[in-house]
């Protein structure tokens, strides 16, 4: 069972570079999650379900007008267990031109 929170990114596709800003809060919006000991998750299926209509008709039933697309979902709960350590760096992987 899940028990945490869900947000939904949606961005506006009148602006030119809507799904890079879109893509940046979901990014922000992690990052500030693990500055606060929050677990999250980009669950990445907010474009189809508001072209559906039962997403149209979501975003309708609160109040969300405009030509609007999902960027992401975003989950956010607390782990079960801490991380496990970070994969180690591979080497010679930047090269310098």
């Amino acid at each position: 069972m899940f028990s945490g929170s869900l947000v939904v990114v949606l961005a506006n596709k009148a602006m030119p570079t809507y799904i890079y800003d879109g893509s940046l809060v979901m990014g922000n919006m992690m990052n500030a999650a693990a500055d606060l000991g929050v677990a999250s998750c980009w669950v990445h299926r907010a474009k189809e379900e508001f072209e559906s209509e039962e997403g149209k008709a979501i975003l309708k039933e609160l109040g969300v007008e405009g030509d609007y697309e999902g960027i992401g979902n975003l989950i956010l709960g607390y782990a079960e267990k801490p991380a496990g350590a970070a994969a180690p760096r591979k080497t010679d992987y930047i090269y310098t031109i």
